[in-house]
């Protein structure tokens, strides 16, 4: 198998994983906080949302909500693309944040579409070509996708297992 190959299967078999953990997610789901403090999507000022996020990442990690989760997982997705395929212009304040899940599924669904065509674009031997990361370094193409479809599985996991404490907490709670 080529090397184009095995990064389009892996790609599509994390996004496909991922994407089944995220079906049926409500609302409620998407803003409950695991944990006070959690880092969250929240509106900063009328009619603009928002989400945590700290450059260097804190250390340790702070919790998070499955609603940061799925934002984080597009926001980098068009990011990516945006500085190896496309003008290399954007910023992550630049992206509209959406306050409900099914706007952020779709958000993330059109990013991965974006992403994975340009993968299906490249030749075995493009997939050299150094492209520019949005913090500037020079990556091969390969790795572009490679890292995409790594945080499709790592994030996935999270959500998987954010959804399951957020039923275990309805359920300790008698709700349904």
């Amino acid at each position: 198998m080529s090397r184009l190959a095995l990064l389009s299967t892996g790609t599509e078999e994390n996004y496909a994983r991922l994407r089944k953990r995220l079906d049926g997610l409500t609302d409620d789901e998407y803003f409950w906080e695991p944990v006070p403090g959690c880092w969250n999507i929240y509106e900063d000022r009328p009619g603009h949302w928002t989400y945590h996020y700290a450059i260097p990442d804190p250390d340790p990690a702070p919790a998070t909500s499955i609603g940061w989760q799925v934002v984080h997982l597009a926001t980098t997705k068009i990011m990516y693309r945006e500085w190896a395929y496309g003008p290399g212009r954007m910023t992550f304040p630049d992206i509209a944040i959406p306050n409900t899940a099914g706007g952020a599924i779709a958000m993330l669904d059109q990013a991965h579409l974006r992403l994975r065509g340009e993968l299906a674009n490249l030749s075995e031997p493009q997939l050299d070509a150094l492209v520019k990361t949005n913090w500037g370094e020079l990556w091969p193409a390969w790795r572009i996708f490679w890292t995409m479809a790594d945080h499709d599985a790592l994030h996935g996991g999270a959500i998987g297992n954010l959804r399951d404490l957020y039923y275990y907490h309805r359920k300790q709670a008698g709700k349904k």
